[in-house]
């Protein structure tokens, strides 16, 4: 796997190195050894797969909020997608931006999600199948999102969003110096360790 960090400390592109013949290819997804190499939680708590019918669906963005803080490895199996994630703590000098990152069924590219970063994707094929392998259980209680339309953010989705979840098109906007943003700061906030 060849490990590329992005411009958000911590996230990761992954692309596979492909071992090639007559057959066609075998290639690691998934190392644990090369995870922690890069300074990346190799735990994996549970594996997920979602199917998205039309183009334009969005899902999004989600996070955990600590102490069950969620790492995340998204690919796209089949189809194509815009993942987003955006960097949520508070003491990261690139808190609140975001990257986007295409992967597709064709380019087999990976993205690394760390730990508080919400994450969410919109679908640029029918029928995109996405698998996520995740480092900690579902929490239902420490679910939190941030609106895909948030002006703070200003994410430029590619297509006008479609199939939104009445959850996510219902969560609180980030204005500077608002009550949502400062309950987000204080949830993120990670105590030292020692």
């Amino acid at each position: 796997m060849i490990f590329s960090e992005t411009t958000l400390k911590g996230a990761f592109v992954i692309d596979l190195e492909l071992r090639s013949d007559d057959r066609g290819f075998f290639a690691r997804t998934f190392c644990a050894r090369e995870f922690a190499a890069h300074g990346l939680n190799p735990s994996i708590a549970q594996a997920n797969t979602s199917l998205n019918r039309k183009k334009g669906t969005l899902r999004g963005l989600h996070f955990q909020y600590p102490p069950v803080a969620e790492t995340k490895v998204v690919r796209c199996t089949s189809g194509a997608m815009i993942d987003v994630i955006v960097d949520l703590r508070p003491e990261s000098p690139t808190y609140l931006r975001h990257i986007a990152v295409e992967l597709t069924g064709e380019n087999r590219r990976m993205l690394y999600v760390p730990k508080r970063f919400a994450h969410g994707y919109q679908v640029l094929d029918d029928n995109t199948e996405t698998t996520y392998l995740m480092g900690e259980f579902y929490t239902p209680s420490a679910a939190g999102g941030l609106r895909y339309s948030d002006p703070r953010l200003a994410i430029a989705w590619p297509l006008p969003p479609l199939d939104l979840t009445q959850r996510d098109q219902a969560w609180p906007l980030l204005v500077e110096g608002g009550e949502a943003e400062a309950g987000l700061r204080q949830r993120m906030v990670v105590a030292p360790v020692g």
